[in-house]
């Protein structure tokens, strides 16, 4: 029990020190401009140089890629077909697929890329990826983005199922995104900050920003709680670059400041946590097992002075992560803790599943 009152002492002592008051927030950290979407590119591919764990030859489907590989490279299967490769244990089928950001990508950039065994394979470690072809995510558009190859990492050594290949995708096209459509872009908001309010709060601080410039003209108006269309003024029309990183730069007043491209990565495999920038959490009260966080009150204590008692504070994540720590606390507790912050609206930061 001496132990579990000094857990929650630690955390307290970790946020108290930490808080702030309201302050701006970007609007580019809590929405985006629809038409800058990730693309997902996607293959089946074959590792080789795999030391006997691979598919083995029971698995046709591996066997036919292996097949079909040998033909390209000019040595084609005899008359025996499948059966000459039936002891062939070092290859395994895999799907392959890689990310084009939202802000697109130029021909000859390199991706990082996913490798996943669909097989009996028992670990891809010390495999090599096949050159393989990588489409869209439409299995009926046939045309090919980019190339993927490389020598594989395990995500874990102890799920050797899947991997990645440090920039093992190769471009063959550019992605351009479409970001403005008859002359105006539509913001659209984080699934998170969804909402009819903040919609009509980003609608009035973008027409009160460029009220001059447009001479009182409203050119923003949200269209319901998670879209808001914004109106490139003529003036802008042939240059839209500096006006929407106008427009996205705006800082409108919600419960807490987000750091500028503040992001959360979590691996659950590797059990890895990376906080990008000052990541902000909103005053919350988190019970889990046998810990509870209040995090960005006003404690009761005398030793601890409020910044701003009349309005709601704010902790950082970093401190809390930090302070679960030192108590000992298992990193996947951490983890589901800060799961429950992100589901619930305090976690001001995109949380990215690994």
């Amino acid at each position: 029990m001496r132990g579990w009152w000094i857990g929650i002492v630690t955390v307290a002592l970790a946020l108290a020190f930490a808080p702030s008051v309201d302050a701006g927030t970007r609007l580019k950290n809590i929405c985006h401009i629809k038409g800058q979407e990730e693309n997902t590119l996607q293959g089946l591919g074959l590792v080789v140089g795999l030391n006997g764990t691979g598919d083995g030859g029971a698995f046709l489907p591996a066997i036919r890629s292996l097949a079909t590989a040998l033909q390209l490279m000019g040595n084609p299967v005899g008359r025996g077909g499948a059966l000459e490769l039936k002891d062939a244990r070092n290859v395994a089928i895999v799907m392959v697929t890689a990310t084009v950001p939202g802000a697109g990508a130029r021909e000859g950039e390199l991706l990082d890329c996913q490798v996943s065994s669909i097989g009996s394979a028992k670990t891809l470690a010390g495999g090599r990826l096949f050159l393989t072809p990588l489409t869209g995510p439409v299995v009926e558009n046939t045309r090919i983005y980019g190339f993927a190859s490389g020598a594989i990492e395990l995500d874990n050594p102890r799920f050797g199922a899947t991997g990645r290949i440090h920039q093992g995708c190769r471009l063959e096209e550019d992605f351009f995104n479409a970001y403005q459509q008859d002359g105006a872009i539509t913001l659209v908001l984080g699934q998170n900050h969804a909402d009819f309010q903040i919609a009509q709060m980003i609608g009035q601080r973008i027409n009160e920003h460029f009220d001059l410039q447009t001479g009182g003209k409203a050119i923003a108006q949200a269209l319901n709680q998670g879209n808001v269309k914004v109106l490139i003024p003529p003036q802008n029309q042939e240059d839209p670059v500096d006006f929407i990183g106008e427009v996205m730069g705006l800082e409108v007043l919600l419960e807490a400041e987000i750091v500028p491209q503040s992001r959360v990565v979590i691996n659950e495999r590797t059990g890895s946590i990376v906080i990008d920038g000052s990541v902000k959490i909103g005053s919350v009260v988190v019970s889990h097992r046998n810990i509870v966080v209040e995090a960005g009150y006003e404690l009761p204590d005398e030793m601890f002075v409020a910044v701003n008692p009349a309005s709601e504070q704010t902790a950082e994540l970093k401190s809390l992560v930090e302070a679960l720590n030192a108590v000992k606390v298992p990193t996947d507790d951490i983890i589901d803790i800060i799961k429950g912050l992100e589901r619930s609206g305090k976690l001001h930061a995109r949380l990215i599943i690994e």
